[in-house]
């Protein structure tokens, strides 16, 4: 019984740490959603639960209301991250979700605050569980209404992710730490989140056995080119509908979601080589990931 009650302790400490930096946000009509208090100043949410452009309304711990800022989002792995003045509140501990593994005890929070508490039941599995974000956590614990973009956290009230229903509506899933601090990072260094991009539309395609032993390729799959846009990197660098892209950098391409997974907006202007097969024979393309033109 003391063990059990231990753990209850434990898991209500959690609870009351990691709620110190959690804030409601309503940016959508009806439903509400959560917040972290990521960074001194910048609110950290999910950018599905977030349907206006500028001022979002923002509730405090203690139950103030705020107006916070659109400063940047990035929709490839469902993050916004709001500006806001909000001093006495204290910013969410981050914890290295690198080193996050299957089975750990882990709890979901809501404003309120609200809790649900379960385990990390696989990391990255399925190709819902991928995104530009990398391998997501899909998690054994209900996630329920306004939870999304609230934090993840240890045992320890550690943040850990941030939750996320806007992948799935059938999985729990959060969006590592690591992947959320690389797009904050791109807004402190730019002053906005830049979406990288090629400029082709792509789709799986089988590899044959025999063109896999003879390029030394052990991925089953990649992706074939069937458009290329006019003036987009990818066209300057040569890539030709056609082409089947089987890496990009240091990433294997094996369907087009491990394509945007490799185009993070850090990768913006850098030159990557894309490994491709043309005619079923190798070819590396010299690529300098563009950004992604805003809609006007």
């Amino acid at each position: 019984m003391n063990g059990l009650q231990s753990l209850s302790n434990d898991l209500t400490a959690a609870v009351d740490r990691g709620g110190r930096s959690v804030f409601g946000v309503n940016g959508r009509a009806r439903l509400g959603s959560t917040g972290v208090h990521w960074r001194q100043g910048l609110v950290v949410t999910a950018d599905h639960t977030v349907q206006v452009d500028e001022e979002v309304a923002i509730t405090r711990p203690d139950g103030r209301s705020l107006t916070a800022r659109v400063a940047g989002r990035d929709p490839t792995i469902d993050i916004a991250v709001l500006k806001v003045d909000a001093p006495g509140v204290e910013v969410a501990e981050v914890a290295d979700s690198d080193a996050v593994r299957v089975g750990h005890i882990v709890l979901a929070l809501g404003s309120g605050p609200r809790a649900s508490w379960g385990v990390v039941s696989s990391i990255g599995e399925g190709r819902r569980a991928r995104s530009a974000a990398g391998d997501l956590f899909h998690l054994d614990l209900t996630l329920y209404p306004g939870f999304s973009g609230g934090p993840l956290v240890d045992v320890q009230g550690r943040v850990i992710g941030i939750n996320t229903s806007g992948s799935s509506r059938h999985w729990q899933l959060a969006i590592p730490a690591a992947a959320v601090n690389r797009v904050v990072d791109e807004l402190l260094r730019r002053g906005r989140i830049p979406r990288a991009y090629l400029g082709v539309s792509t789709q799986p395609v089988r590899l044959p056995e025999a063109l896999r032993q003879k390029l030394n390729l052990d991925q089953p799959t990649a992706v074939i080119v069937v458009e290329v846009q006019s003036g987009s990197p990818a066209a300057a660098a040569g890539l030709s509908i056609g082409d089947v892209i089987v890496s990009l950098g240091a990433t294997r391409i094996t369907d087009p979601t491990d394509l945007k997974s490799a185009l993070r907006p850090d990768k913006v202007g850098e030159s990557i080589t894309a490994s491709v097969v043309r005619g079923g024979e190798p070819r590396d393309l010299q690529v300098t990931v563009g950004e992604r033109p805003r809609r006007t």
